[in-house]
């Protein structure tokens, strides 16, 4: 399978320090690449290398079947990006910045200033001086200038970064409509990972500078598993009953309180019917499905290893 964006092995090192070690990543063309990891895992040192602003101390990143070198300047005008915080010239107005970013990107497309700033709720704004933008004005007005010429491929670190729910969940929505209406290509880097799960349709989890997992999203929702998560005062004492008089043994103890019971028989009217009897007192009893985060969660916990 051929992929508009690859990496081979892609190393950082910086002063004796390893950012990021042999990472290996493989963006299909027309999907959504959802790059999750904690702070400080190396998310956006590999973007800074994606984008030619870091060289790699090793290995190399196909960009459009073709290796990225100090002098691949062209791919960049095929790229949008926003890497941490977008920079501005702040006595300039939004749209002023937008046609210097036209000029020399060389894009001269009739009205796309104006619709990249209405597609991010920015049009009122757009002649005010950016110096006068709230943190997320100036958030939207970077993600504005990253899809202003229509790129085939959109790098985006952090995009949400100073915004609140009603304009992450903007932003969401936005990056669908690119990606599904105008096969626009995305790679989006998070720590949030209620943000990657709802939009990725693929994820590639990044710990220690390492890529942990590469992995669908779809194949994610597969394997998730139904159960039902208790919480009691006691768990050791819950898990006996649990285990002796339910005849249970799929199930994890979480921590002193909470319990997750994986066995498909068991409903929450059945257990709360046991426990009640047995006089164990029931904080909280419900059905769930395993989430990205329970996934990442457990990925991450194996990769630390025993402490």
């Amino acid at each position: 399978m051929s992929y508009i964006l690859q990496t081979e092995n892609l190393t950082k090192t910086i002063n004796g320090k390893d950012l990021v070690t042999d990472v290996n990543m493989h963006v299909k063309k027309g999907e959504i690449y959802g790059f999750l990891g904690p702070n400080g895992a190396g998310k956006t040192t590999v973007m800074k290398m994606l984008t030619n602003l870091w060289k790699p101390t090793g290995g190399a990143v196909h960009l459009f079947g073709q290796k990225l070198t100090p002098h691949s300047y062209d791919f960049l005008k095929r790229m949008g990006c926003i890497l941490e915080f977008p920079v501005f010239y702040d006595r300039l107005s939004g749209h002023e910045n937008l046609a210097l970013h036209c000029e020399y990107m060389g894009y001269y497309h009739p009205d796309c200033i104006e619709n990249a700033l209405e597609m991010l709720d920015l049009s009122a704004a757009a002649h005010k001086p950016v110096q006068s933008y709230s943190l997320g004005m100036k958030q939207r007005l970077g993600i504005a200038r990253a899809i202003l010429s229509k790129p085939e491929l959109l790098i985006l670190d952090e995009p949400t970064n100073g915004l609140d729910p009603a304009g992450m969940k903007q932003i969401r929505g936005l990056l669908k409509t690119l990606c599904a209406e105008y096969g626009i290509t995305i790679v989006i880097s998070s720590h949030i990972l209620a943000e990657i799960e709802s939009i990725a349709d693929t994820i590639g989890i990044i710990h220690h500078g390492r890529l942990a997992k590469e992995i669908p999203m779809a194949e994610i929702s597969e394997k998730s598993r139904a159960y039902v998560e208790l919480s009691v005062p006691d768990a050791k004492r819950a898990s006996y009953i649990l285990s002796e008089k339910a005849n249970l043994d799929n199930f994890r103890i979480l921590d002193g309180q909470n319990i997750r019971i994986y066995d498909p028989d068991a409903t929450p009217q059945t257990l709360s019917k046991i426990l009640t009897e047995c006089q164990i007192d029931i904080l909280g009893i419900g059905r769930h499905c395993e989430s990205l985060e329970d996934y990442f969660l457990e990925l991450t916990s194996e990769e630390r290893g025993p402490q």
